[in-house]
C-alpha cells in the first residue's frame, strides 16, 4: 500500500481551523466480537495511568443487534476485566472511551485533544494583512484567519534602509503561519523613496502619522487588486505613537475599507502569549529592522490632527509618490505543503 505519515497528519488536523478537536480512532468490523477484541488490542495503552473512565456508544446504524447502552456495559465491563485499576465515573470521567457503530464499520477512540477551532479558511471573506516583522501582526492576521478569514498580506521593504534579511524573516513569519491559514501571498512594496521625500520635507515630528497614511493607501490599492474586503493590521491601542485613539483616527479617514484590529485590547504579554501558541515568536524578535523603524522621530506626534496631516502632505507629490511604490510590487507565496489544501 501507500505510505502514510498518520501522525504527521494528526498534528497537522490540530491546526487547521474549524476543527474542535482531534482525536485517534481504530478501525473494525461492526459486530460486537470484533469491537471487543480490537478494544482489548487497542486502548490499554491509551489508557495507561488512567484511574477513571466511561464508555459512550453511538449507533448510526440501528440495524446493530445491541443498543449503545448494551454496548457501553459489554465494553466496559471488558476493560474492568483488561484493567482492574480502573473504575467507572459517568459523571466526571478522565477519558471518555467512544464507539461509534456506523454503516461500514465501527470505530473505538479514547479521548481527544483540541483542535485549532474557529472557523474553517475562505468561509468569512479575504482580507490583507500589513505584515512586518514584528510579532503583533503574524498574530493579528491568524487570529482572523481562525475567523475563517482567507489572508493576503502586504510587507513594506526600505532598502538599502532594511537589509535582505529583513525580508527573509518576514517571509519565514510567513511560512509559520501558514501552517494554520493555508496558502499566504506575500506582496512587498518598497517604501524608500516615499520615506525619503518625508524625511526632507516634513516636519519630523509628524514622520510616524504620515508615514502609516501613505501604507494604509497603498494597502487600501493593494486590497482592490486582489479582492480582499478588509485591511488587518496589529495594532493595540497606545503601544505607540501611531496607534493612539487620534492617530487611528486620522489613518482610518484616509481608508474606506474596514480596518481589523484584533490586538486592539490586548497587552503585549498577552501577544505574545498568542504568538508562542502559534509558533512566531522566535522568528519575529530576530534583530533584523523593519520599514517602521527607518527614519524614527524623536518626538512623534502621539494626537496628529487631520488638517495638520494634510498640510504636511502638501509638501510631497502625494499622487507620484503612491505610482512609483505601487509599481515597486512584487509577489511571493507562502505555502505550508506545496498543492496542500
Amino acid at each position: 500500500g501507500i505510505a502514510c505519515d498518520t501522525e504527521g497528519m494528526y498534528e497537522e488536523a490540530k491546526r487547521i481551523f474549524g476543527i474542535v478537536a482531534v482525536n485517534r480512532a481504530a478501525v473494525c468490523e461492526k459486530n460486537m466480537d470484533s469491537i471487543l477484541r480490537v478494544a482489548e488490542e487497542y486502548l490499554p495503552r491509551r489508557l495507561s495511568g488512567v484511574r477513571t473512565f466511561k464508555v459512550d456508544a453511538r449507533r448510526s446504524d440501528k440495524r446493530f443487534p445491541l443498543t449503545s447502552p448494551e454496548i457501553s456495559a459489554t465494553l466496559g465491563g471488558k476493560l474492568l476485566s483488561l484493567m482492574p485499576n480502573l473504575r467507572v465515573d459517568v459523571h466526571n470521567p478522565e477519558v471518555v472511551v467512544t464507539v461509534e457503530v456506523r454503516d461500514e464499520h465501527a470505530y473505538i477512540r479514547a479521548g481527544q485533544e483540541s483542535g485549532a477551532g474557529g472557523l474553517p479558511i475562505r468561509t468569512s471573506g479575504r482580507g490583507l494583512l500589513l505584515l512586518s516583522g514584528g510579532i503583533d501582526s503574524p498574530v493579528a492576521g491568524l487570529m482572523m484567519a481562525k475567523r475563517g478569514m482567507e489572508i493576503e498580506a502586504l510587507h513594506f521593504e526600505s532598502f538599502p534602509y532594511t537589509s535582505e534579511r529583513a525580508k527573509e524573516k518576514v517571509m519565514s513569519l510567513a511560512q509559520k503561519m501558514c501552517a494554520y491559514a493555508s496558502r499566504i501571498h506575500v506582496h512587498v512594496i518598497s517604501l524608500t523613496h516615499i520615506q525619503e521625500e518625508l524625511r526632507d520635507k516634513c516636519d519630523e515630528d509628524y514622520f510616524t502619522i504620515l508615514l502609516r497614511v501613505f501604507m494604509m493607501w497603498l494597502a487600501a490599492s493593494c486590497a482592490g487588486e486582489y479582492n480582499c474586503s478588509a485591511l488587518i493590521t496589529g495594532e493595540s491601542l497606545g503601544q505607540v505613537a501611531s496607534q493612539t485613539l487620534a492617530a487611528i483616527e486620522v489613518t482610518n479617514s484616509y481608508v474606506g475599507l474596514p480596518i481589523f484590529r484584533p490586538c486592539i485590547g490586548l497587552d503585549k504579554t498577552e501577544i505574545i502569549e498568542y504568538a508562542r501558541k502559534y509558533d512566531t515568536y522566535d522568528t519575529s524578535i530576530l534583530p533584523f529592522e523593519d520599514c517602521c523603524t527607518v527614519f524614527t522621530p524623536r518626538h512623534p506626534r502621539t494626537q496628529p490632527r487631520r488638517e495638520d496631516v494634510e498640510r504636511e502632505l502638501a509638501k510631497v507629490d502625494v499622487e507620484d509618490l503612491l505610482c512609483e511604490a505601487y509599481n515597486s510590487m512584487y509577489t511571493e507565496t507562502k505555502v505550508i505543503f506545496p498543492g496542500y489544501r
